[in-house]
């Protein structure tokens, strides 16, 4: 059965530049995302395409979670170019797929991923662990269309498994000016958050921050990060290796957040068999949709490396009130 999938920092790195991406295998991150799309000029396509595949036929490391390219969009004529060299590397676990409009964009890749890789669709189910666990899409989504169309691109592919939101594409298709308050895609944010919930996509991911260097840019990172966690998401894009810590650090549960879940979860436990569907801790009321968040913020935090038993020792008196 494959790892439950965790993407709290998509990283991106160019796949022309060897050198990043040597560097890369050294990284500790959620998900790198190998990019042939816009850091990589018309004529380097076909040098990064095999830079990539060589880089995905090599032992996988550790510190990596999940190894994605970001292919070119359909709409560019070189998608399928992408596809043919880079699904032949035994390590690609997930493709990010940019300026996803419409469904269809995400039935050509189907189409081409079942045809290639006919084991790797989400009904194929092994015990085997040579049997590598189905591929997965990441949609980008950067249009006007694309958010009126959210519904029919959430059901487009068993392979889909989130959504981006791409703030500067979506700026310029709708001559947007972005501001530090971000309010002006607060709309957007809010419909791809809720799609990816209303369909059961596990991976909503946030903007790029555009800061990063200095303590001022990893302020900024932390903030965007906290904001874009309230408004539901669970991870966010990067484009620097030293925004990762920051953006891993805010999408994960804090240890008081971490404590208070675990404590609703062992007094809810005390509560049921007393026959109490509702009960209150530190004044304030617990009833099943509070309960059903701190078991979602457990979870999280035993993925994001917590240790949840050393919390719930702690706190294994803790009683409804």
């Amino acid at each position: 059965m494959a790892a439950p999938i965790i993407r709290r920092a998509l990283l991106y790195v160019p796949g022309s530049s060897k050198k990043m991406l040597d560097k890369s295998r050294g990284l500790n991150v959620d998900c790198v995302a190998y990019d042939l799309e816009d850091s990589v000029t018309p004529g380097k396509k076909a040098e990064a395409r095999s830079n990539l595949r060589q880089l995905l036929e090599q032992p996988r490391v550790e510190g990596i979670r999940e190894q994605a390219v970001r292919i070119n969009s359909v709409d560019s004529g070189l998608a399928l170019d992408d596809l043919t060299e880079v699904l032949k590397a035994p390590n690609l676990d997930a493709l990010v797929i940019p300026k996803v409009n419409s469904a269809s964009d995400l039935h050509f890749i189907t189409d081409v991923i079942r045809h290639t890789l006919p084991h790797r669709h989400p009904s194929t189910s092994s015990s085997s662990p040579t049997t590598p666990p189905p591929l997965r899409l990441i949609a980008l989504i950067e249009s006007a269309r694309a958010i009126v169309d959210l519904p029919s691109i959430c059901r487009a592919s068993p392979y889909l498994s989130g959504l981006i939101f791409a703030a500067e594409d979506f700026a310029l298709d709708l001559s947007i000016t972005r501001t530090p308050s971000l309010s002006e895609f607060l709309y957007a944010r809010s419909a791809i958050v809720t799609a990816c919930r209303a369909h059961d996509l596990p991976s909503a991911i946030d903007l790029v921050c555009t800061a990063f260097r200095g303590d001022e840019g990893l302020k900024t990172l932390e903030e965007e990060c906290l904001g874009g966690k309230r408004l539901g998401f669970n991870g966010k894009q990067l484009i620097h290796p030293s925004q990762v810590e920051v953006c891993q650090r805010a999408f994960s549960p804090g240890e008081e957040e971490a404590s208070w879940a675990v404590r609703v979860v062992i007094a809810d436990e005390k509560a049921e068999k007393l026959g109490r569907g509702a009960w209150t801790l530190d004044g304030k009321m617990i009833d099943a949709p509070v309960v059903g968040k701190a078991r979602a913020i457990v979870r999280k935090a035993e993925l994001c490396g917590l240790d949840v038993g050393a919390l719930r020792e702690r706190w294994k008196g803790q009683e409804p009130e």
